[in-house]
């Protein structure tokens, strides 16, 4: 079975910046989508950013402040997030699966994010 283990997160004051990273416990191959998923208290889990076949989407929310990067190679995605928002808190989730055969849909334990003065 494969983890996906997050590192990255914690308490950082508004404006401020942060990297998270998610890394798999072994190889993952031919992933079909990457992308990081955000859950505030209270709320449904949200898409912040993911890349499928080269293309990057990114939530309204965080365009122009966020990037998602991939390192192929690792198979490790990071999140590098700017100008940091207090309703940016969260827990974060990183999430890799593959739509075809194989089917596989790996995720995160979920890492704190929290944007506070």
């Amino acid at each position: 079975q494969v983890q996906l283990v997050e590192s990255g997160g914690g308490l950082v004051q508004p404006g401020g910046s942060l990297r998270l990273s998610c890394a798999p416990s072994k190889t993952i191959f031919f992933a079909t989508t990457m992308g990081w998923y955000r859950q505030a208290p209270g709320n449904q889990r949200e898409l912040v950013a993911e890349i499928s076949s080269d293309i990057i989407t990114y939530a309204d929310s965080v365009k122009g402040r966020f990037t998602l990067s991939v390192d192929s190679a690792k198979n490790t995605e990071y999140l590098q997030m700017n100008s940091l928002k207090p309703e940016d808190t969260g827990v974060y989730y990183c999430n890799i699966r593959r739509s075809g055969g194989p089917y596989y849909d790996y995720w995160g334990q979920g890492i704190q994010v929290t944007v506070s003065s």
